[in-house]
């Protein structure tokens, strides 16, 4: 049986590579601050990177090279199990600008995401193909998309949302039902769309996928296989076409080029020609804790 090989797209906060030549200015202690303190909830050991103070995961394992990863809970360190502790030392000191840098961007992404929470209740606003849309509890009508339907408001003043996801639920439903509503809503719109993007986008690659199933994993924007299995993360749907047109396109690429080797994005932009600039917006927005 031939076995089954699976590529992914991270979301959220990405784990990185370290790039050969990084350049970020480093903190300064002149101007009186107190360090920076960075410190991963799992660390074991501490180091003084510049300015700042990095308590990291450090792991032993089998691989061949030092590795640093910035994920959303800081940073990762593995290395070797012969490689003294000197040596990983030295390797965080060299690259150790990087990862100040990617340590202060994840910080501020989360502190994005917290600042963009949704207060599930009326008059909540979430994001929906790129737009706002205001949710609106309306007790009083039944809708035939299993209780929800969106609506666009002529009358919206200019910068103002047009959209009106419009709930049949009680007035003094809770958060949780509206959030469980919303969520349906979103899934079958999710479903729909990814839909027509796959079936709009594997004629031009020259594949076929078999199967969608919707995500919610909390490390990936997408997946494929090589028996044309296809998994999405349902909150794409937040974003705007063009930006679900990217992930869509380089899960179906997979489908004939089963690595990230430069045949690959070759054949992505085949498709998606300024995949570079979506996948940098994809990489860099804040999406509001679900929960």
């Amino acid at each position: 049986m031939r076995s089954l090989l699976q590529f992914s797209l991270d979301l959220f906060a990405p784990q990185e590579a370290v790039p050969q030549a990084p350049a970020v200015a480093p903190l300064s202690a002149g101007d009186g601050l107190p360090p920076a303190v960075f410190r991963h909830p799992r660390s074991n050991r501490e180091a003084r990177l510049g300015d700042a103070i990095v308590g990291y995961e450090f792991r032993r394992g089998k691989r061949r090279t030092i590795g640093f990863v910035v994920g959303p809970d800081g940073l990762v360190v593995s290395a070797p199990k012969w490689v003294p502790l000197y040596e990983v030392s030295a390797a965080l000191e060299e690259k150790s600008a990087w990862i100040v840098q990617k340590l202060g961007q994840a910080r501020e992404r989360h502190l994005r995401m917290a600042s963009s929470r949704i207060e599930w209740k009326n008059g909540a606003m979430l994001p929906f193909l790129g737009e706002q849309a205001v949710v609106v509890i309306d007790p009083g009508h039944g809708f035939s998309d299993a209780g929800a339907v969106l609506q666009e408001d002529p009358d919206a003043p200019p910068g103002a949302p047009r959209l009106r996801l419009r709930l049949g639920l009680a007035q003094q439903a809770s958060a949780d039902q509206i959030r469980d509503a919303v969520q349906a809503w979103l899934m079958r719109q999710a479903k729909r769309v990814f839909t027509e993007r796959l079936d709009h986008f594997a004629p031009l690659l020259g594949v076929h996928w078999r199967k969608l199933s919707l995500s919610s994993a909390g490390t990936r924007w997408g997946s494929a296989r090589a028996d044309g299995s296809i998994r999405l993360h349902w909150r794409l749907i937040h974003f705007r076409v063009g930006v679900i047109d990217y992930v869509v396109a380089h899960e179906l690429s997979h489908l004939r080029v089963m690595d990230h080797s430069p045949r690959f994005w070759d054949t992505v932009r085949a498709v998606v020609p300024d995949y570079a600039a979506l996948r940098l917006q994809l990489k860099d927005e804040a999406l509001a804790p679900w929960s």
